[in-house]
């Protein structure tokens, strides 16, 4: 049997090869005996799914398991997205959460998070306490207890999480501002809720890509290029003064400008900064991880806001969501944070905010980032995946890590960073890092300069370096 483990946010695997419904019970089992451990196990467990294959069925199996241990379970009537368990367990009190999703991983893929009592990502501590207990269900021969169906109730999960989102932004503002926008849900289970809260409010916006599809259209449901190209296509046909694109299970966002220009996660994080601490001059300090722009660092000083820096991962930037006042948190993939909410990454939320900055200066996306490379310089930030062999991806990380590795094309290397991965600055130009992939075979390449050119230079050049090893 497959040793299973957490990465970043829960555990993920290949359908029908490791993600099968006995190893889903043995992680729901393992999730069960903690929340019996070291939660209040009457307060109960909430079960959410998304669009994936088999999403339902694992999600009906994972309530047999966790009920048959005395543990009332809420289970959602429908899919929904992740960040809505998030703030069902907080609103209702509950013990904890389990959402069955992969996120943004590729169709073949499925897996399952836990939400924590406090409405977000386990903290580390937390993971912890639940691979003991996997390490002890994988070991033990006791025969499953039987589920006690009793205790498994329905739950609609979508009214309570629009009711929330739409206490967060001044609908006002935007009713005044008549921006037309698209939604892009990328067939995952963010579907319908953008183009709602919006409709309600009197804001002209449509949806895309909103059908259930467990293949996602044939693209990874991430909502960065190439997989954004509908959105793209979607803004320049219908003339949309922005479009907004969340991942496969809701917690992520990407953004198409109105003349077809795709605003990266780091921009939008920047972006939603300089909205909050800025415009809004809301307070609360600021937290990103480790591989995301050095803009979010130039507009913390602006603002006269501390910065935290941490490894990758939004477990991370939840662990001091809860213990400071972090105004916004983010991280290079497009999971973004506030306080104005729950500590959990919410792309929804995200597209909310975003929509609120265009109305408050009158402005599109591209037009307020125009003034923030203006003020800051001009920031190019660039991501490659690079599937390798066995063995490859330690051998790249010890090349960059080595000091006898003084210059990456002309560029000097004036210092090294190790937090998570490898980050090498080079000069005065950016810096570029690699890192091995917590759920995936895979090796990421990130790299930022003042030039779109230079970034992609450097991209390569490392790919090559790493394919080469």
């Amino acid at each position: 049997m497959t040793s299973i483990r957490f990465g970043t946010d829960g555990w993920r695997g290949v359908i029908a090869e490791d993600f099968i419904f006995a190893n889903a019970h043995i992680v729901a089992k393992a999730i069960a005996r903690y929340v019996v451990r070291c939660e209040d196990a009457c307060k109960g467990v909430i079960i959410g799914y998304d669009h994936r294959f088999a999403s339902d069925g694992i999600a009906a199996a994972a309530a047999e398991v966790v009920s048959a241990t005395g543990t009332p379970v809420l289970l959602t009537d429908k899919p929904c997205p992740t960040p809505a368990v998030s703030l069902l367990v907080r609103q209702r009190g509950a013990a904890g959460g389990l959402m069955i999703t992969a996120s943004h991983n590729p169709y073949q893929w499925n897996g399952i998070k836990y939400k924590a009592s406090y409405g977000s990502s386990a903290l580390p501590s937390i993971v912890a306490q639940i691979e003991q207990d996997l390490d002890v269900v994988q070991k033990e021969s006791v025969p499953p207890l039987p589920p006690r169906k009793s205790l498994i109730q329905p739950l609609e999960p979508r009214a309570p999480y629009l009711d929330t989102l739409e206490k967060l932004v001044d609908w006002q503002r935007l009713r005044k501002a008549k921006f037309r926008f698209v939604s892009d849900v990328m067939h995952g289970s963010a579907t319908g809720l953008l183009v709602e809260l919006f409709r309600r409010n009197g804001i002209a916006c449509d949806e895309i890509r909103g059908t259930r599809d467990p293949r996602f259209g044939g693209v990874h449901p991430e909502p960065i290029e190439p997989h954004i190209e509908a959105l793209r296509q979607a803004v320049d046909a219908g003339k949309y003064d922005a479009g907004f694109c969340a991942d496969g299970d809701g917690d992520r966002i990407g953004a198409i400008n109105r003349d077809g220009s795709f605003i990266n996660p780091h921009q939008i994080f920047a972006l939603l900064i300089w909205h909050l601490a800025g415009t809004r001059n809301l307070p609360g300090d600021i937290a990103k991880t480790f591989s995301v722009t050095k803009l979010i660092d130039k507009l913390a000083t602006k603002f006269g806001r501390k910065l935290h820096e941490t490894p990758i991962g939004f477990k991370y930037i939840c662990e001091l969501m809860l213990e400071q006042n972090i105004l916004i948190g983010g991280e290079e993939s497009g999971g973004i944070g506030t306080n104005l909410y729950i500590p959990e990454r919410d792309a929804t939320v995200s597209a909310l905010l975003l929509a609120e900055l265009m109305a408050w200066h009158a402005k599109s996306l591209g037009e307020l980032l125009a003034a923030l490379h203006a003020e800051f310089g001009e920031y190019h930030y660039g991501r490659v995946d690079l599937d390798l062999k066995p063995g490859q991806k330690e051998k790249a990380i010890a090349h960059f890590s080595n000091g006898k590795l003084t210059r990456i094309l002309d560029l000097p290397i004036v210092r090294r960073e190790d937090m998570d991965g490898i980050k090498v600055y080079l000069g005065e130009a950016g810096w570029v890092m690699i890192r091995a992939s917590g759920t995936e075979n895979l090796l990421r390449v990130y790299s930022e300069t003042s030039r779109p050119e230079t970034t992609r230079s450097i991209l390569s050049a490392v790919t090559q370096i790493v394919h080469n090893l």
